[in-house]
């Protein structure tokens, strides 16, 4: 499955950096929603910790 994001969060998507979207992508995930985003991020923290 590839990873998808919503043209609706698209512009916070495309704020980050480019290492972050990259790894953000490679998890495979859906994006509809803030939320979805800001749970991807969350768990990168979370993995970083």
């Amino acid at each position: 499955m590839a990873s998808y994001v919503s043209p609706k969060i698209r512009d916070k998507f495309e704020s980050l950096s480019i290492d972050l979207k990259n790894d953000i992508l490679e998890r495979n995930v859906q994006l509809y929603t803030l939320q979805d985003l800001i749970r991807v991020l969350e768990q990168i923290v979370e993995e970083g910790s």
